[in-house]
């Protein structure tokens, strides 16, 4: 049984899907059932996904699809189901799904998870917010998952990046040499710099004179993303 809200969020996505041939915006699903905040949509969602009322796409930026409707409603798959339809993508928050595809303009935004600072003696494990998301333009992002941080410190202002700076990371386990990573050390420290290898060493590599490089064994270091752009307040 569906909560008066999800029953909302449902007929209006299905509603918007047969006059509209897309999704609704997140904006457009926020001021359907009257709610505020980014997490409130995503627990709707979640829990209508949850139910086998709808389905996210996969490999495609957040689209859904309705997979049926409560049996007051009619039980028949929607109409915007038959012939091959495709929904087209949502720019939403759900942090579950992927980003795997860009848009194909480029104005557009995909909504990533925001984890929070970087901050020595927390992996990126810890720093996890289901509750915080931010709005990405699609020509930041690759093709891979994503997620984003908040830059603390200055240690890599020299690559351009500043402190309170959000770093758009692309989630991988490794990288070239030369990238600039995120970089989790003997499994407690999380830090943003420059890799470098020799041998079986990895250097971590600041970006900012006053700053030493610090060299690691094998082992001790392991790759977290790759930094895929960066995103700046000038309020």
């Amino acid at each position: 049984m569906l909560t008066k809200k999800q029953l909302e969020l449902l007929l209006f996505i299905d509603g918007h899907l047969n006059k509209q041939g897309t999704a609704p915006s997140f904006e457009e699903m926020k001021m359907a059932v009257n709610l505020k905040s980014k997490s409130g949509i995503h627990r709707l969602v979640t829990a209508l996904e949850e139910r086998g009322f709808l389905r996210r796409l996969p490999h495609r930026a957040r689209a859904l699809e309705v997979l049926k409707l409560p049996p007051s409603h009619g039980t028949e798959a929607p109409q915007h189901q038959s012939k091959g339809f495709h929904p087209s993508v949502i720019e939403g928050d759900f942090s579950q799904s992927r980003s795997n595809n860009r848009a194909s303009d480029d104005s557009a935004s995909v909504s990533l998870p925001l984890y929070g600072r970087i901050a020595a003696g927390m992996p990126i494990e810890a720093l996890r917010d289901e509750t915080n998301f931010i709005d990405v333009p699609t020509g930041l992002l690759a093709k891979g998952d994503h997620y984003a941080l908040e830059v603390d410190g200055d240690s890599m202002i020299e690559a351009g990046i500043l402190d309170g700076d959000t770093a758009i990371i692309e989630r991988c386990e490794s990288a070239e040499n030369g990238a600039i990573v995120v970089a989790l050390v003997d499994e407690s420290e999380v830090t943003l710099k420059r890799l470098r290898r020799k041998g079986e060493s990895i250097a971590l590599e600041p970006a900012n004179k006053t700053y030493e490089t610090r060299i690691f064994g094998p082992g001790r270091v392991r790759v977290q993303g790759r930094l895929s752009g960066i995103m700046r307040d000038y309020n």
